[in-house]
């Protein structure tokens, strides 16, 4: 794990409407159709250097209400009919967890690893609920950025 400091970037992509305890069900989590539906929606220009993000955001409250989920790409990278939304990813400060492995398996074990880093009431860095986001940097690589509030 290691802190950053980021600039705003905005993503274009789809989005849906869920939270963590529908997520934990297999038959009823929207996350994993969402990949499916823009990877047959939207060609994304990995070969000019594209990323593809999962980006969290509009959260309720914390990890126990509703957030949102968009995921894309920088509008530049994007070529597509569908009608797709944005996000910006917020600037500030960030905590990136990298994980490698098969997807979405190594995606999963990073997500429980951040979970118990944060249910820690003494852990260094508070989250913010803000923007997180996923950034997929190969097949089977990637790293999650969770913003954290600034120290004082």
């Amino acid at each position: 794990m290691k802190k950053v400091t980021l600039g705003e970037t905005h993503i274009q992509g789809l989005s849906i409407r869920t939270n963590n305890a529908t997520e934990m069900q297999p038959e009823l989590g929207k996350i994993g159709g969402l990949y499916h539906t823009f990877g047959l929606q939207v060609v994304v220009d990995y070969d000019a250097g594209a990323n593809l993000y999962g980006v969290y955001y509009q959260y309720d409250s914390d990890h126990n209400g509703d957030f949102s989920v968009l995921v894309g790409s920088t509008p530049d990278k994007l070529t597509t009919t569908a009608r797709l939304e944005s996000v910006t990813l917020q600037a500030g400060e960030y905590l990136v967890f990298s994980g490698k492995g098969s997807m979405p398996q190594a995606v999963i074990d990073l997500w429980g690893a951040i979970w118990a880093y944060f249910s820690d009431n003494e852990t260094e860095y508070k989250r913010t609920y803000t923007t997180d986001f996923e950034r997929y940097i190969g097949v089977d690589a990637v790293e999650i950025y969770i913003a954290i509030q600034p120290e004082a």
